[in-house]
């Protein structure tokens, strides 16, 4: 005969078993004789089981962090890719996970790698390096489409990383380097015109005020004066000598030796005749 306290021990340990206590981000989905009991996921907290007869499987629903693998991609200009992208997801409803797929990680890692192949792969290179934050978009709401059936939500998705050949490497240098020399000529010619468009007037204000160019002339000498130079150079304005050039134009002399002055061969052959 069985000792009693034999039974006793076996009857606390399938008591104890039969005791579960799930933490808050933890649901149980209960199978009950293969088949899923009424009322959904259980939990958190103490759930009870019927000892041999109701089986349990956990399932979390705090957010996964998902490093999709690197992908080889072409984009659609025929531009050979390293991608990879981060996938942040987590399940909302337990007892889909667990019954309308196998396991629900594995099956969105691989729908993940095959999204972003697919999505990269029909946009070009210049949309990939500039339009990220579309793309990511683009890929959250189509993986998030496909795994609602299963009870996953796909919060997030990222693109990490891509990664260019050596090649297309030093062509976007080139083409940055080009574009940095164009900006510059352009900003260069920029300048010139307005310099040009300031001087224009600036000679229009001094050709109605002829004191403001001799004031301008004294300035450039207290300039020049400043940095203690030997040699000082003083501009004489041409409208001094307007009087003295309009009396030897009235005067038959005066022509005459404006006339050997524009002609110094003349007047040498005149001497030797």
């Amino acid at each position: 005969m069985v000792p009693i306290y034999v039974l006793i021990f076996f009857v606390i340990l399938i008591i104890l078993s039969a005791i579960k206590i799930l933490k808050e981000y933890e649901r149980a989905v209960v199978f009950r004789l293969g088949r899923v009991t009424q009322g959904g996921s259980k939990g958190p907290g103490l759930i009870i089981l019927l000892p041999f007869i109701d089986k349990m499987k956990k399932v979390t629903l705090r957010t996964i962090v998902h490093d999709v693998p690197t992908q080889d991609i072409i984009s659609l200009d025929n531009v050979t890719l390293k991608v990879n992208a981060v996938v942040y997801f987590r399940v909302i409803d337990a007892e889909k996970a667990t019954i309308e797929v196998e396991d629900y990680f594995y099956a969105t890692s691989q729908l993940s790698q095959t999204i972003l192949r697919s999505v990269l792969g029909q946009s070009e290179l210049d949309e990939i390096l500039s339009k990220r934050d579309k793309l990511n978009l683009e890929l959250q709401k189509i993986i998030d489409m496909h795994t609602e059936p299963w009870g996953v939500k796909v919060s997030n998705v990222e693109i990490k990383q891509v990664d260019l050949p050596q090649e297309m490497q030093r062509a976007m240098a080139r083409q940055a380097e080009a574009e940095r020399d164009r900006r510059a000529k352009v900003i260069a010619a920029e300048g010139e015109f307005q310099a040009s468009q300031k001087l224009a007037d600036a000679a229009e204000v001094l050709a109605k005020q002829p004191s403001a160019l001799t004031l301008r002339y004294l300035q450039t000498l207290t300039e020049i004066a400043t940095e203690n130079n030997s040699t000082t150079i003083f501009p004489i304005p041409i409208e001094l000598f307007k009087p003295f050039i309009e009396n030897m134009t009235k005067s038959p002399e005066g022509i005459k030796q404006l006339t050997n002055l524009g002609h110094p061969d003349a007047g040498g052959d005149k001497g030797e005749a």
